[in-house]
C-alpha cells in the first residue's frame, strides 16, 4: 500500500476553494465526435489504448489555454486548421463546453464554437450561462457573441433583467471572454479568463529538464520543464520549507540521493546539481537519471506554493520505476487540495492508487469515434473494489471489458445491462 506523504502546511501555500471544472463536452474535435465527461472529480484519470483519444482530450484543455494565452489564430494554426482539427468526414464547428464553479458561487457554463472562414478561424458562437445569484429561475446567458458581435451583462452577479451592453470586437477571430475579461466591469468574465489562462497542461520532457538556462529564479514550471533549474533556485531562495519537503520526498524515492541544488556560474548559466551519498562532489543534471529528473519535475509542479488551479499530466509512468507510481498517484490526490488534476496513463501501478469514480476508460467505436466510460459504471467493479481489489489488477485481469489494446471492438458492460 502506498504511503501518504504529509504535505507542508505553510502560509506560503495557496489555500481556499479553487475553481473546479464540473463537466466537459466536446464536439467535432478530431476523434471526439461527441464526448461528454460529467461530474468530473478533483482527480480524474484517463485510461485507454494508444489512439483511443486520451491525448486528444488532454489537448482540448491545452487548446483552450493556448487560445487565451496566445490567441485563437495561433492555437488553430498550431493544429493545422480545420483540415486536421475537425472530426474527419464531419461538417460544422468545433465546439467546447465546460461547466465550472468558483468556490461557493453558482456554476457557470462556457460554450465556444469555432468554425473556419475564408481568412481563418472565426468564433461562430460563444456564451456564458448561469442561474440567478440566488440559484432560482432558469439559466440565462450573461455573455453572448457570434462572429465578433454581441453583448454582455456587467457586474459581479449578472442578472437577466440588467441592461445588456453591446461591445463589438475588432474581428471575428477574437474570443469575447478573453477581451471582456480584461475589463473591471466584468468580474465573472475576468475570473473565467484568469482561470483558463492559468491552466498548466504539462508536456514534461526529460531532455528539456537537463537544460542549463540563464540564471534567475522563476516561480512556475514551464510546460516542458526546461526551466526546472530556475524553479529550484526560486524555491531555495523564496520557499525553503517547500524545497526541503520536495527534497525529503525525493530522498525517500531515490536511493542514496542527498540533495538537489541550483548553482549560478560566472558565464550566467544556471546548473542543476545532484549529490549522492557517499560521494563528496555533486553531478550535473545531464548525468542524473531520467527518472530522478522527471520525479523532481513532478514534485516541483505538485508542490508549487502558488499552483495552477488546473494541472494536466500526461503518462507520468514514463521513466519512473513502477513501485513509485502508487505513491505518485497519492501525491496527485494530495495536490487536489489546491488544484484540479487530470492525468492520462497506461500503467496498472498508477491505477493502484485510483478510485473507480476517478477513472474514465476510453475506446474507439466502429466509426472511429472516442467513447468514454467511468469505471464505477462498469458492472462488478465497485463490488470487486469493496472486497479489496485494485483498479490496476482489475484492468489487467480484463474486468473492464474495454481498454485492452489487443481487443479492437466491444463496448464495456455497464450496470443494469443484461448479460
Amino acid at each position: 500500500m502506498a504511503t501518504t506523504t504529509r504535505r507542508p502546511q505553510k502560509a506560503t501555500l495557496r489555500s481556499g476553494n479553487p475553481a473546479r471544472i464540473l463537466s466537459l463536452r466536446v464536439t467535432n474535435y478530431r476523434a471526439l465526435k461527441s464526448v461528454a465527461l460529467e461530474d468530473i472529480t478533483p482527480l480524474t484519470v484517463l485510461l485507454g489504448p494508444n489512439g483511443s483519444g486520451k491525448s486528444t482530450i488532454f489537448d482540448v484543455f491545452n487548446f483552450l489555454s493556448e487560445c487565451f494565452q496566445h490567441g485563437l489564430r495561433h492555437a488553430w494554426e498550431q493544429r493545422s486548421r480545420a483540415k486536421e482539427l475537425r472530426t474527419r468526414g464531419e461538417q460544422g464547428p468545433v465546439e467546447i463546453e465546460i461547466q465550472y464553479q468558483e468556490g461557493a458561487k453558482q456554476p457557470i457554463t462556457y460554450h465556444l464554437a469555432i468554425d473556419e472562414g475564408p481568412k481563418g478561424p472565426v468564433v461562430a458562437d460563444e456564451w456564458l450561462r448561469w442561474k440567478r445569484s440566488d440559484g432560482k429561475g432558469r439559466p440565462f446567458d450573461f455573455l453572448k457573441y457570434k462572429f465578433g458581435e454581441g453583448s454582455a451583462v456587467s457586474g459581479d452577479t449578472p442578472e437577466e433583467e440588467k441592461r445588456r451592453v453591446k461591445i463589438p470586437l475588432r474581428s471575428s477571430d477574437i474570443i469575447a471572454v478573453n477581451t471582456l475579461g480584461a475589463l473591471k466591469d466584468h468580474p465573472r468574465v475576468a475570473a473565467l479568463r484568469e482561470f483558463i489562462t492559468d491552466w498548466h497542461v504539462s508536456y514534461l520532457s526529460v531532455a528539456d529538464t537537463r537544460s542549463q538556462p540563464v540564471t534567475g529564479p522563476q516561480s512556475r514550471l514551464s510546460k516542458t520543464g526546461d526551466n526546472l533549474p530556475n524553479v529550484i533556485q526560486y524555491l531555495n531562495e523564496q520557499h525553503p520549507e517547500v524545497m526541503n519537503h520536495i527534497s525529503d520526498v525525493l530522498r525517500r524515492r531515490v536511493p542514496r540521493l542527498e540533495s538537489v541544488t541550483a548553482e549560478s556560474m560566472r558565464d550566467g548559466r544556471l546548473l542543476l546539481l545532484f549529490k549522492d551519498a557517499p560521494f563528496k562532489e555533486p553531478v550535473l543534471s545531464r548525468f542524473a537519471s531520467d527518472g530522478t529528473l522527471k520525479l523532481l519535475a513532478y514534485l516541483t509542479l505538485l508542490y508549487d506554493p502558488d499552483p495552477s488551479q488546473f494541472i494536466g499530466i500526461e503518462e507520468p509512468e514514463n521513466f519512473l520505476h513502477p513501485r513509485l507510481l502508487p505513491g505518485l498517484a497519492e501525491e496527485c490526490r494530495g495536490a487536489t487540495e489546491r488544484s484540479q488534476m487530470l492525468v492520462t496513463t497506461h500503467s496498472p501501478f498508477f491505477l493502484t492508487g485510483i478510485k473507480p469514480a476517478e477513472l474514465r476508460i476510453l475506446h474507439r467505436d466502429l466509426k472511429g469515434h472516442t467513447q468514454v466510460t467511468r469505471a464505477s459504471d462498469i458492472r462488478g467493479i465497485s463490488e470487486f473494489m469493496a472486497e479489496g481489489a485494485s483498479l490496476g489488477d482489475l484492468w489487467l485481469e480484463g474486468h473492464f471489458g474495454v481498454g485492452d489494446p489487443l481487443v479492437n471492438a466491444g463496448a464495456p458492460k455497464v450496470k443494469g445491462q443484461a448479460r
